[in-house]
C-alpha cells in the first residue's frame, strides 16, 4: 500500500462510518446490516471492559480497506493493522464511560439525519431505501443511533487525545522527504469546484392554499375522521406518512423548535393548531410522554414553489455571477453571504472531498450532474444559473465555479500540499494515539479469541 495514504488509515478507521462513501455497498457504507451476498459467520473475537467486538465488525472493514484500495497491493497484515484500530476504538469507549465521556442526543440526531440524507441521495429516494431494507427510515435511524452515538463518542475521545496535533510546513517537508521515489502515488485528474446555491422562495399565494389544505384536513379530523388514515392519505413527509403520520419517540431539542414547542403544549390525543417549520405546515397530534421524551403523528403540507419563485431566485444568482466575473466580489464570500447550502458556503462555496475534506475532487467520482456541466468548462468560468433540487426535494437553483482542474501527475509538494499536509497530520496524531494507547491499555480488561493472539493487541497501535 502506497505509504503516504497509509498514514491515514487508522484516522479513517477511527471515525468508520462517519464519511460516507468509504464501503463497497449500501449496507457497508449506511452501517446497517452487512453486504448484500455476504454471509458472516459472527462471534465475539475480543472483549475490552464491556464492549465487545465481533468477527463481522473485522471483516465488514476489511473488506471496505480491500475495495478503497483498487486492486493495489495490500500489508499481509491488514486484518491485524485493523483489529488493532478497532481495539483502539473499543479502548476510547471503555475510557470514555469511566471518564463520563457523552454526547449530545441532538448531536446524534443531526449525524443520523445528515448520513440518512446522503444515502438517499445515492439511491434515488426514501421510498428505495426503504425498498432496500425493507424497513421504514425511522427504523433505520433507530437501527444505526447507536452506532453513530458510539462513534461520535470515539471522535470527541480522539479530538481529546489529538485534537490539538498540528504540522509545520517544515514537517510536512521531512515526511514527503521520507517516502521513496518509488512509492509516490500517482493521481487522475482532479478538479476544484464550487456552488452557491438559492432556494426557490415560496411565495404568499402558494402559503396561503397550502394553510387552506391544512385547515380543511383539521376541521376532517375534529368532525370524526382518522388522522392517521388522513395522513397516509395527504402527508407529504415520507417517512412518517405510509405509518399515517407516526415519528415516535424523540427527546427535548431533537426535533425542530417551533415542532416541539407546539407538540409539548398538547395533551396526549389532541391536535395542534396548524405549525410551520423549515420543512412546511404541520397537523401535530401528541400521542404520549415518557419522561423527557414524548412521541407523535403529524401530517406535513409544503408549499409548491412555482416558475416565478424560481426564476427570482435564478435572478438573484446572475446578479451576483455579473459581480463575481467584474471582481467587484470573490466568488469565496459571494459563497460566504449568499448561498443557501451551508454545508459548502463556510468553505468558500467548494465543494469538500468526503474521504479527506479537502477539496480536490477526483474527476471519476463528481456527481455526474457537475461532472457534465464541467466538462468543457475553462478554469475560472461560472455556470449561468442552473436547475438544482436539493436532497429534501427543494426547488433551487444555482451556479457552478470550476476553480482549478490539475491533470493526472505524480504527487509532488507543489501540487499536492493540502493532501501531504494531511496525511503529515494523520502520522503525527496516529502517534499521538499510539501514546495514549500505551498509557491507558493496562486500564482496561481485555480478552481476545486465540486466533488473533498473533495481532499482538495490547501492543501499540502501528
Amino acid at each position: 500500500m502506497i505509504q503516504f495514504l497509509r498514514s491515514s488509515a487508522r484516522v479513517a478507521l477511527l471515525g468508520m462510518g462517519l464519511l460516507a462513501g468509504t464501503a463497497t455497498t449500501a449496507s457497508a457504507q449506511l452501517g446497517i446490516g452487512r453486504p448484500v451476498g455476504r454471509q458472516i459467520a459472527d462471534a465475539i473475537i475480543v472483549k475490552v471492559d464491556n464492549q465487545i467486538v465481533l468477527r463481522s465488525d473485522l471483516e465488514i472493514a476489511y473488506a471496505q480497506q480491500v475495495a478503497q484500495a483498487q486492486g493495489k497491493p495490500l500489508p499481509p497484515d491488514l486484518r491485524c493493522k485493523i483489529l488493532q484500530s478497532i481495539v483502539l476504538n473499543k479502548l476510547m469507549l471503555a475510557k470514555a464511560e469511566t471518564d463520563s465521556v457523552v454526547v449530545e442526543d441532538s448531536q446524534v440526531k443531526n449525524e443520523l439525519d445528515r448520513r440518512m440524507a446522503y444515502f438517499v441521495q445515492q439511491i434515488g429516494s426514501e421510498k428505495k431505501l426503504e425498498e432496500y431494507y425493507n424497513k421504514p427510515i425511522k427504523q433505520l435511524k433507530d437501527d444505526l443511533r447507536p452506532q453513530v452515538k458510539e462513534q461520535l463518542i470515539q471522535q470527541k475521545m480522539q479530538e481529546t487525545i489529538a485534537g490539538k496535533v498540528a504540522v509545520t510546513p517544515r514537517e510536512v517537508r521531512q515526511y514527503f522527504s521520507r517516502i521513496p521515489k518509488d512509492s509516490l502515488p500517482y493521481f487522475s485528474t482532479e478538479v476544484e469546484v464550487g456552488q452557491i446555491i438559492k432556494l426557490a422562495q415560496v411565495n404568499p399565494k402558494a402559503k396561503e392554499e397550502t394553510i387552506a389544505k391544512l385547515n380543511d384536513i383539521r376541521a376532517r379530523i375534529q368532525a370524526g375522521e382518522s388522522f392517521e388514515t388522513l395522513a397516509k392519505q395527504y402527508s407529504e413527509d415520507p417517512g412518517s406518512g405510509a405509518q399515517g403520520g407516526y415519528l415516535g419517540f424523540f427527546k427535548r431539542k431533537e426535533l425542530v423548535p417551533q415542532y416541539e414547542a407546539a407538540a409539548l403544549k398538547l395533551e396526549p390525543g389532541q391536535m395542534s393548531p396548524i405549525v410551520e417549520s423549515q420543512f412546511g405546515f404541520h397537523l401535530i397530534q401528541l400521542i404520549e410522554r415518557k419522561g423527557d421524551s414524548y412521541s407523535t403523528r403529524h401530517i406535513l403540507l409544503k408549499p409548491a414553489t412555482g416558475g416565478s419563485d424560481v426564476n427570482e431566485a435564478a435572478n438573484q444568482l446572475t446578479k451576483l455571477r455579473r459581480r463575481i466575473l467584474a471582481d467587484s466580489i470573490t466568488f469565496a464570500k459571494a459563497a460566504k453571504d449568499n448561498s443557501d447550502d451551508k454545508t459548502s458556503s463556510g468553505n468558500g462555496g467548494l465543494l469538500a472531498n468526503r474521504q479527506d475534506g479537502g477539496s480536490y475532487l477526483p474527476l471519476d467520482k463528481l456527481d455526474p450532474a457537475i461532472f457534465f456541466t464541467i466538462d468543457t468548462m475553462k478554469v475560472g468560468s461560472i455556470t449561468p444559473p442552473l436547475p438544482y433540487r436539493t436532497d429534501d426535494g427543494k426547488d433551487a437553483m444555482r451556479i457552478i465555479w470550476l476553480k482549478s482542474n490539475t491533470p493526472p501527475h505524480q504527487a509532488n509538494l507543489k501540487d499536492d500540499y493540502q493532501k501531504i499536509a494531511q496525511a503529515a497530520l494523520n502520522e503525527k496524531k496516529n502517534k499521538a494515539l499510539d501514546e495514549w494507547f500505551l498509557k491507558n491499555r493496562g486500564s482496561v480488561y481485555l480478552e481476545a479469541d486465540p486466533q488473533y493472539a498473533d495481532c499482538k493487541l495490547l501492543d501499540a497501535v502501528n
